[in-house]
Formats: structure tokens, sequence, C-alpha cells
């Protein structure tokens, strides 16, 4: 029962993750282009919608590694 939880906090956590990167900028432009992020990058380097960003792909990152050991060490 509790593998099973966490399997299904685990798929949602790797779809949400995949989401989220795929939301960050790259060489050309991204999430913050889209939000006028271009003009303050040029003065700030790097505008708030991408710090924000990048906290929460790190904490989804932390939470993906978690049940990914949990699993790991629960199906042995």
């Amino acid at each position: 029962m509790l593998t099973t939880a966490i399997l299904v906090i685990h798929i949602l956590v790797s779809a949400t993750l995949v989401f989220l990167i795929l939301l960050h900028s790259g060489k050309g432009g991204g999430l913050s282009d889209m939000f006028g992020g271009s003009v303050g990058q040029a003065a700030a380097g790097s505008t708030a919608v991408e710090k924000n960003l990048d906290r929460i792909t790190i904490t989804v990152a932390i939470i993906f590694a978690f049940t990914t050991l949990t699993l790991a060490l629960r199906l042995q």
C-alpha cells in the first residue's frame, strides 16, 4: 500500500520535473521571454521568474531523488 502511494507520487513528480525543465530558457529564450524577461535580463542578469523557476525545479528534483531512493530500498 505504501509502495503504491510512493510510486504514484514518483510518477507525478517525474512528469512535473520534465515540464519544469522544458520551461527553462535555453540559448534563445524560454519562460522568461514570455513575460518580458529579455529586457530585465540585460539589466539584472536573471529575472525573478527564472530564480523562482530554478528554486521550484530544484525542490521537485530533490523530491524525485527521495522517491527514487525510497522505491529502490523498498523493492529490494
